[in-house]
């Protein structure tokens, strides 16, 4: 019944900011941009190489992702990449804080963690290999 994650949707404070850490930096594809004049609300939806995609939004006066201690709900996002330290490296030289490499002590893959410009915690794990 349920095959895959579609979207994962976020609410950023700095529209801008986050468009161009998640369109250049992060790489991924714009597929539409709409103002929705309504709510002030900017929406962008955004597709990864796999076909998932993340939904942007603007929203005047959002409050803060309370995050630490961590509060209940969605803890991050992932991303699956070949190499996790290539991500990383590529993170840094971009400006980004990036968390030491460490290895998944049940699946021994790599990953790390960063953040966007929200706070909104990230992850890059390694990719598996069927």
């Amino acid at each position: 019944m349920f095959k895959s994650i579609h979207h994962v949707a976020i609410i950023c404070s700095d529209y801008a900011v986050s468009k161009h850490f998640y369109t250049p930096i992060l790489g991924l594809e714009i597929i539409a941009e709409n103002y929705r004049e309504e709510r002030d609300s900017y929406k962008l939806d955004l597709r990864l190489a796999s076909g998932g995609q993340v939904e942007l939004f603007s929203f005047p006066m959002a409050p803060p992702r309370p995050s630490y201690p961590e509060a209940q709900g969605l803890r991050h996002l992932a991303f699956s990449v070949d190499s996790v330290a290539a991500a990383a490296d590529y993170l840094i030289s971009c400006g980004v804080d990036v968390e030491p490499i460490r290895v998944d002590e049940f699946t021994y893959k790599a990953f790390t963690f960063f953040k966007d410009p929200d706070g909104l915690p990230l992850e890059v794990y390694e990719q598996a290999i069927d």
